[in-house]
């Protein structure tokens, strides 16, 4: 009896609490996008399908432990492509990256990260995630020693594995955005 209470009482909460949940996480989608995208309009996003084929291939070419999850056209000013990269310290990160027409990166905006706080959290910050916007470049590589270059993000100190991860995410959206601009 108190096994079936307890059920039909969990199953209760689960049912309340489903809509707020999904509300909560579409308006964080959102604002995700808005992050990358800051001048453009909410009406002008649009949710497309994501080619699994070229998803897949984009990956497996990078040899990265990501997926692409959603792809969202920006009017004619470029694309948002949400990334999920599986091996981050804490767990899986995902991010949704702003990228332009012509392949720049606008911006990095955090939907998940679990990362250690003080260390791998950092990525959230502007200092790390900064180090993305504004660059034009087949992809990203980690430094430990300073980068001396448009392709290189400064990694967070003592939280390499995360700024490893964060990094293979945000390529993994280019190589994606690559595929759909051939």
């Amino acid at each position: 009896a108190i096994t079936l209470i307890a059920g039909l009482g969990l199953g209760l909460v689960h049912e309340i609490t489903l809509n707020p949940i999904a509300q909560a996480q579409e308006k964080a989608k959102k604002e995700a996008w808005q992050a990358v995208f800051p001048d453009a309009k909410l009406d002008e996003f649009k949710e497309t399908d994501v080619d699994q084929k070229a998803a897949k291939q984009a990956i497996s070419d990078l040899g990265v432990n990501a997926t692409i999850d959603e792809v969202c056209t920006v009017g004619d000013t470029g694309y948002v492509i949400t990334t999920t990269d599986k091996d981050g310290y804490g767990g899986d990160i995902q991010v949704s990256v702003g990228i332009q027409s012509d392949g720049t990166v606008t911006g990095v905006s955090f939907l998940s990260i679990s990362e250690t706080a003080g260390l791998g959290m950092k990525a959230k910050e502007d200092s790390f995630s900064s180090q993305f916007a504004g660059k034009q470049v087949e992809s990203f590589e980690v430094t430990k020693t300073g980068a001396t270059s448009d392709n290189q993000i400064d990694a967070i100190s003592g939280a390499t594995i995360t700024s490893s991860a964060v990094t293979s995410a945000v390529n993994a959206g280019l190589a994606y955005y690559r595929s759909l601009a051939q």
